[in-house]
């Protein structure tokens, strides 16, 4: 199992930040442009996880090299289930330095976009305090 996913199934946010790389890039599935950087990225998952109800992650796959995973979610938001994927590449250190996330079908997609966009203002806050 993917230390990330461990990390996230225990609601360990701070085991979360502590894999991200510095310079990572978070590529959100409802804005076009990507995140970067730890601290943005860091305050992005824990608005997520004040969005997302009965998360869970149902499958993982790997690569042979172990660098790239993906992660298929299963969750609630605003009333809407979601399937969603989170793909993970690590760097040399072992530390995650590219963070893509998809969702499906579109109408739990635009329920993550209203109920992120209503988290923004905390999570810039957040970011900016990090």
């Amino acid at each position: 199992m993917h230390a990330f996913r461990a990390a996230v199934e225990k609601g360990d946010l701070s085991a979360v930040e502590d894999l991200l790389a510095e310079d990572v890039v978070f590529t959100s599935p409802v804005v076009f442009k990507p995140y970067p950087g730890k601290a943005i990225t860091a305050a992005i998952l824990r608005g997520v996880t004040r969005v997302f109800e009965d998360f869970r992650y149902v499958r993982e796959y790997g690569s042979p090299d172990g660098r790239d995973t993906a992660l298929v979610f299963e969750a609630r938001v605003g009333g809407r289930t979601v399937t969603g994927c989170d793909f993970l590449h690590v760097d040399e250190d072992g530390l995650i330095d590219d963070l893509m996330v998809m969702v499906r079908p579109l109408s739990g997609a635009q329920a993550l976009a209203t109920a992120m966009g209503a988290q923004f203002d905390r999570i810039e806050e957040e970011a900016a305090g990090a």
